[in-house]
């Protein structure tokens, strides 16, 4: 849940990109792929969860590899109307399929399922997670939202389907 908060946090500070309007985005994506793939909800949470605990190392690696500001930089590309090629620059494909057979292991869908949604699970999460990065001409201090994430010490902290359950919550309160 801190991440969620974390969220609410980008969406309420003036200098980060996060909004309302990204965040529906976010989750009308979620659902879009989710009813093209004949997911439940239940499907989708764990979808999401076990992408969150896999993306964690991978993107931690890749922070590790080229510096936190590159990763945010090609992350934003990859967010956007990057495509298949961002996708590689971010996270090249042999990692790609270590992440496919990760999400597979902890979510019980099928492997080819996975990598067909790839590309578009990928930039919702990353965009999500992009929701923190500062906004053009705001002074940069990194991106807390994707530091929280990439410093998670629970697995809890990485859990984008419970995210995704919160920020439903959230955008759709009970009348």
């Amino acid at each position: 849940m801190s991440l969620f908060f974390d969220v609410l946090s980008s969406i309420n500070n003036p200098n980060q990109q996060g909004s309302i309007d990204q965040l529906s985005s976010v989750m009308t994506s979620v659902q879009d792929l989710a009813s093209s793939q004949g997911l439940n909800s239940d499907q989708v949470g764990s979808l999401l969860n076990a992408v969150g605990g896999a993306l964690q190392p991978t993107l931690k690696q890749q922070a590790s590899t080229f510096g936190a500001g590159q990763l945010e930089g090609m992350l934003g590309k990859l967010s956007g109307a990057g495509g298949a090629a961002a996708l590689t620059s971010a996270i090249p494909l042999q990692m790609q399929q270590q992440l496919i057979q990760a999400v597979a292991q902890k979510s019980g869908l099928n492997a080819g399922m996975i990598q067909t949604m790839l590309p578009k699970l990928l930039p919702v999460a990353l965009g999500l997670l992009g929701m923190g990065a500062a906004k053009p001409g705001a002074p940069s201090g990194g991106n807390p939202l994707l530091g929280a994430f990439l410093n998670a010490g629970s697995p809890s902290t990485t859990d984008l389907g419970t995210l995704m359950t919160f920020a439903s919550r959230f955008l759709n309160p009970p009348q």
